[in-house]
């Protein structure tokens, strides 16, 4: 029987390294919260697959709509012969979305949903030209990557980006990045770099996911869609990671007095089953021609039985309501792990639901990043039993993603991990 030693081994030997791993154990079986590894290891999962297992692994609702359509079809590609679920989840995604008189396509990864997002925008638009935000994840293909606002490691050796992609700065307050800041970069972009008639689309996540968990302020996003509205440009907000009840809300947009044009959603969209989807503006996301946008997979029948069950569980379990709980006992738990005097030094503590992070710092009271302790910090909770995950700009970021199910007694359980862990990366 394999275990974690053979298994990486064999995983060196036969996958490229360009695909990274952040911990060193395979998985055998997951369950809510938990997770066991390939050598019988219980852990508590506080990544879930990057904010992908909202409703936590193998939720029974989830596996049984998912059993129940591989009894019917499992696929026949949505644009050969069409299934009636791929309409109505679209039906009710339009209604949840933030966005009046919607439409939606289907995909399969949320590079896909980023990519047909841009097409989208270029076509209605005429125009080449897209701007994004630095410390932005959106993808690692040629164009999503060209868009994620950070080189290391997602663009390293390979070459100029794909052109007509601008970056101006996210506003960080505690970082000296004021909402003026990023609008008199993105006023500078129009007199120095690209027109603003030559613009098609400003994509933002309304809380940068792989940059940080930097919630956008709410001046930020409502300047954001008047400066689109003035020069004609479209708003895409990428909800791929702050979707589906993770951040206290449906979709993280719901906090801001805006509308978006188009909407990227994935990840949690459909509990732990390969789906993703663009959401609309009906006079927008028409403007491909048939046939201009689609996928083989694209809207897997086996994803879109997935994803009723997901919004189901979220709607019958109330995991709006749960994230608000789950984040407010975490953020409650890392302020007095902060206060201690013997945890490696803490800095600011932030984020929407059960979307929280937290930055290492150099010392205490401090605000200079610190990423140096942060591989240690991992370690030490894996080695405890404790799966998370960094992330950030400034490489010195903690990011909690527990699943939104987490009983009270788990979640308490891996947040004393967590605790033991940060005393251990301070010696």
């Amino acid at each position: 029987m394999s275990n974690n030693e053979s298994l990486l081994a064999r995983r060196k030997a036969a996958v490229p390294q360009g695909v990274a791993s952040a911990a060193p154990i395979f998985a055998a079986r997951a369950e809510n919260a938990e997770l066991w590894d390939a050598d019988g290891r219980r852990f508590l999962d506080f990544a879930v697959g990057i904010a992908v297992c909202n409703t936590g692994h193998r939720h029974p609702k989830v596996i049984g709509a998912v059993k129940d359509q591989l009894d019917q079809f499992t696929h026949t590609a949505f644009q050969v012969v069409p299934y009636e679920t791929y309409i109505s989840l679209a039906e009710r995604l339009n209604e949840a979305a933030p966005i009046g008189d919607a439409k939606t396509i289907f995909f399969t990864t949320g590079a896909e949903a980023v990519e047909n997002a841009i097409k989208v925008a270029r076509t209605k638009t005429g125009r080449p030209g897209v701007i994004a935000f630095r410390g932005a994840f959106h993808g690692r293909t040629a164009l999503t990557g060209a868009l994620t606002g950070k080189i290391m490691p997602y663009r390293t050796g390979a070459g100029i980006a794909v052109p007509g992609i601008y970056h101006a700065p996210f506003p960080v307050a505690h970082h000296g990045i004021s909402v003026d800041d990023s609008f008199a970069h993105l006023e500078a972009l129009f007199k120095s770099d690209i027109e603003a008639k030559d613009v098609a689309a400003i994509i933002v996540e309304p809380v940068q996911g792989e940059g940080g968990f930097y919630v956008a302020p709410a001046e930020f996003m409502t300047r954001l869609r008047a400066l689109c509205d003035e020069h004609g440009i479209m708003m895409i907000c990428d909800e791929i990671q702050t979707g589906f009840a993770r951040t206290g809300k449906v979709f993280a947009t719901e906090y801001y007095d805006i509308e978006p044009d188009l909407m990227t959603v994935a990840k949690a969209l459909a509990g732990g089953f390969p789906l993703s989807g663009l959401i609309g503006k009906r006079d927008i996301i028409d403007a491909p021609a048939p046939g201009g946008m689609g996928g083989t997979y694209g809207g897997s029948p086996i994803g879109c039985a997935a994803a009723h069950a997901v919004l189901d569980v979220i709607k019958e379990e109330d995991l709006c309501a749960r994230a608000d709980k789950v984040g407010a006992r975490m953020k409650e738990r890392l302020a007095e792990m902060k206060a201690r005097p013997d945890t490696a030094a803490i800095g600011d503590i932030r984020g929407l639901g059960a979307m929280i992070a937290f930055e290492m710092v150099t010392e205490k009271g401090g605000n200079t990043p610190n990423p140096a302790v942060v591989s240690k910090l991992v370690a030490a909770a894996l080695e405890r039993g404790l799966i998370i995950l960094s992330c950030g700009y400034w490489a010195n970021t903690i990011r909690l993603l527990a699943p939104i199910t987490i009983p009270d007694d788990q979640l308490e359980e891996g947040l004393d991990i967590l605790e033991q862990a940060l005393v251990a990366a301070a010696s």
